[in-house]
């Protein structure tokens, strides 16, 4: 489905409180780096000890476990025929090498777009993630509003119009929305959006959501934002979440990053 991408400050923070989620217009965010090919990233990324991969597609569970047993050393040719998703979490261990620039060109800029605009943050940091044609992510939401960037291959993120419909905040807070695939649903009730190289989009926080991939290899960054509040209002749905954490503190910031089943 097409949206129509938001294109000025005023826009961004008119929509960004409630759901669904939407396009981000390229002349919106305040980044420019050029990231090296998909193939050189994931042949440095997958030998790191924090990379989080899982192993897909249609072949009988050993050959499965051989290739996860074999994902880090094999030949990286050889890698990229296999269905997998993978995530890295800390992208701060690459930007002395294949990352160089990353936080000059991209997290300074953003940030102080952000703070130029009334916005705080506890946290706003980078994830990677690569995958396969064929590939797709768990059924999960996120604590965190995510800025979606598309830099090589084809993704498709699907959430809903109306997540209120489908998931609570509050039964995302407590972690009802994990699964290897979404629920039965109304196709008609779904917002699924295609992204090329160079696309954006923002990922409302707790709002269920999945990706599939759509070429043989694609690679995207989300930036991801905890306790994102403008001039001292927080998003709707993570209203839920500051409920939850004040009456169980001790719980608080312990899952605050993406679905580590990924």
């Amino acid at each position: 489905m097409m949206t129509i991408p938001v294109t000025t400050p005023d826009e961004f923070i008119e929509r960004w409180r409630v759901p669904p989620n939407m396009r981000i217009g390229k002349e919106l965010a305040a980044v420019d780096f050029v990231f090296p090919p998909a193939r050189e990233v994931l042949d440095t990324i997958r030998r790191d000890e924090q990379v989080r991969f899982t192993i897909l597609g249609d072949e009988d569970w050993s050959v499965r476990m051989d290739r996860t047993a074999a994902f880090r050393t094999a030949p990286i040719d050889e890698v990229m025929t296999w269905t997998f998703r993978l995530v890295h979490f800390n992208l701060s261990r690459f930007y002395n090498e294949i990352l160089a620039g990353f936080q000059e060109q991209v997290m300074i800029p953003w940030r102080t777009q952000l703070s130029s605009w009334g916005y705080t943050w506890q946290r706003c940091a980078p994830l990677l993630f690569i995958s396969t044609d064929g590939a797709f992510s768990t059924y999960h939401n996120d604590n965190s509003h995510g800025m979606v960037w598309q830099i090589e291959g084809t993704k498709t993120f699907h959430s809903y119009r109306d997540p209120d419909r489908v998931l609570s905040a509050d039964d995302a807070v407590v972690g009802e929305t994990t699964a290897e695939e979404p629920p039965e649903h109304d196709p008609a009730d779904r917002l699924s959006v295609r992204m090329g190289p160079g696309d954006m989009l923002w990922s409302h926080a707790l709002t269920p959501h999945w990706v599939t991939t759509e070429s043989p290899l694609a690679m995207s960054v989300t930036l991801s934002h905890g306790a994102l509040c403008h001039q001292g209002r927080f998003a709707e749905r993570e209203l839920a979440l500051r409920t939850y954490w004040d009456k169980h503190p001790a719980e608080a910031w312990t899952h605050d990053l993406r679905n580590l089943r990924y």
